[in-house]
C-alpha cells in the first residue's frame, strides 16, 4: 500500500512537468529571440530546446551558475509562461552587469516596441542602467558555453570563442585544473 501510494504521488508531481515541457514545445518551434548577436541568439533557442526536454537540469543550471532563486525562475517559466531562452538571457544579462534577474525581467516586461515590431532583448538592454560592452557580451558567450558544457551538449563556437576558449578538452582540461586549485 505505501508503495502504491508513493508511486501515486510521484506520478501527481511528474505530470506538471511533463505538462509544462509539452505546453512550451510548440511555443519553442516559433521562439524567436534577437540580441543583436546571432551567435547568442542561436545558442538561446538551442537552450530552449534543451529546457523542454530537461526543464529540471535548465532549471539548476541557471539558479546555481546565474544565483537566481530556482523558485522564482520556475514561476518565470511554469507560470508566467516565460520561454527558457528569455530567462537564460534574462538571468545570465543580469548576472554579468552585476545586476538583478528581476531587474532583466522587469526591463523586458515593461518594453514596449515600436507598432508592429517584435519585442527584441537588443533594444530591452540598450535602454538598462549599465550600458552594454563588448566584456558583458563575451562573458554572456562563455557562460552560454559553460553550460552546453555542463548539459554535455554540443556547441559550436565562433572563430573568437575557439580562440578565447579553445576546444572542449581544453576547456575540461582548464576546469578540472581551477577545481584542483580552489580544492587546495
Amino acid at each position: 500500500m505505501k508503495v502504491l501510494r508513493a508511486l501515486l504521488v510521484a506520478l501527481l508531481l511528474w505530470l506538471p512537468l511533463q505538462a509544462a515541457a509539452q505546453q512550451t514545445a510548440a511555443e519553442s518551434d516559433a521562439y524567436q529571440v534577437d540580441t543583436g548577436d546571432s551567435w547568442v541568439d542561436a545558442q538561446l533557442q538551442d537552450i530552449n530546446r534543451y529546457a523542454e526536454r530537461y526543464p529540471d537540469s535548465f532549471l539548476d543550471e541557471v539558479a546555481r551558475y546565474a544565483g537566481v532563486s530556482r523558485g522564482y525562475i520556475a514561476a518565470l517559466f511554469q507560470t508566467h509562461g516565460w520561454q527558457a531562452g528569455d530567462i537564460y538571457f534574462a538571468c545570465f544579462w543580469s548576472k554579468v552587469t552585476e545586476r538583478s534577474c528581476r531587474d532583466s525581467v522587469k526591463a523586458w516586461s515593461q518594453a514596449v516596441p515600436e507598432e508592429g515590431q517584435p519585442k527584441r532583448w537588443g533594444d530591452v538592454v540598450a535602454d538598462m542602467p549599465v550600458t552594454p560592452t563588448n566584456l558583458h557580451w563575451r562573458a554572456l558567450r562563455h557562460a552560454i558555453v559553460a553550460s552546453h558544457d555542463h548539459w554535455d551538449r554540443p556547441v559550436t563556437l565562433d572563430a573568437t570563442l575557439k580562440a578565447q576558449l579553445g576546444d572542449r578538452a581544453k576547456r575540461d582540461g582548464a576546469a578540472t585544473e581551477a577545481a584542483t586549485i580552489r580544492d587546495r
